[in-house]
């Protein structure tokens, strides 16, 4: 979508908003695909209350859009503005025993500054992509680790209240990869509680988990991590491998041979090819195990 309301984009310098017109998605998003619109990159988050209201009151749509690592974005234009938090100099503070971060920085990245000071608990974490945003609202995990277990306090956008709060413990609940914010809820930092460990013992931690990545998944290819969740009980994966569809494809779109339940973008994938295979595999599996696959990557429909 383009803004073409000059009430609209003369308002962004004094709010601190970065203005990016007609920018392809595909070059945001690891699996390469996304059609154009506007972006919109926010580099003070306490502007985003008065910049969504403006936004709801010019009738200009929008949608929020994080690291671009879990998401499959339609290839025609979107018919809304995309938001993003734009990074901090100061995004990642600490105080005993605590981290402070912002949801624009890299999970990785806060793994390792947590290490460094002898904050442990996330070793599993270091190789998921995305930022904390992204992992905070799908619960985001990996070799027995998840973030929600970490989590003290998230100061967020309530989108329902159009304000921002801060919210506790006992005000959340996270699950295996599904969290209680609502769809339309922005995180804008996280208070992380972790475990006092020697940074030698956690970067050990850290050097296990990325060797298996390395020997079980395809690095070195456009994906969005995982495709599918896991059903109770059995492995998506496994699953999708036992009925040989390691290697099947539909168009440019790739069931990974080194991990079936990573598809890749090899051949110039449109996300239609992406959507299809998704849909093929999900109905194979069904139809010979009784599972009905729930994605894990984020699919922008509308």
């Amino acid at each position: 979508m383009r803004i073409d309301n000059p009430k609209v984009t003369a308002a962004f310098e004094e709010l601190g908003v970065a203005y990016r017109p007609n920018e392809r998605m595909a070059d945001w998003t690891s699996l390469g695909v996304g059609g154009p619109s506007d972006l919109l990159q926010i580099a003070n988050f306490s502007a985003l209350p008065e910049l969504i209201s403006l936004l709801d009151e010019q009738g200009v749509p929008w949608r929020f859009f994080g690291g671009g690592t879990n998401v499959l974005i339609p290839d025609r234009e979107l018919p809304y503005v995309v938001l993003q938090l734009a990074p901090s100099r100061r995004d990642i503070e600490f105080g005993p025993g605590e981290a402070y971060v912002s949801a624009a920085t890299e999970l990785g990245r806060t793994v390792m500054e947590c290490a460094k000071r002898d904050l442990g608990g996330m070793e599993g974490l270091i190789g998921v992509p995305g930022t904390v945003g992204g992992a905070l609202r799908m619960n985001a995990g990996a070799y027995g680790t998840q973030i929600g277990s970490y989590v003290r306090a998230i100061l967020l956008y309530r989108a329902a209240k159009r304000q921002i709060e801060t919210l506790a413990g006992n005000e959340m609940h996270f699950e295996y990869r599904h969290s209680s914010f609502g769809p339309d809820d922005i995180m804008l930092s996280v208070r992380l509680e972790l475990l006092a460990k020697p940074y030698r013992e956690i970067l050990g931690g850290i050097q296990v988990c990325n060797e298996k990545r390395r020997a079980s998944q395809p690095l070195n290819e456009k994906s969005a991590g995982c495709i599918f969740k896991n059903p109770p009980g059995a492995s998506a994966g496994k699953m999708i491998d036992e009925l040989g569809l390691k290697g099947h494809r539909i168009g440019g779109a790739v069931v990974s041979e080194r991990h079936a339940n990573f598809f890749i973008n090899r051949f110039g994938a449109t996300a239609g090819d992406l959507l299809a295979l998704i849909d093929d595999v999900r109905d194979r599996v069904r139809k010979s195990f009784g599972f009905e696959l729930e994605e894990e990557v984020i699919v922008w429909r509308a």
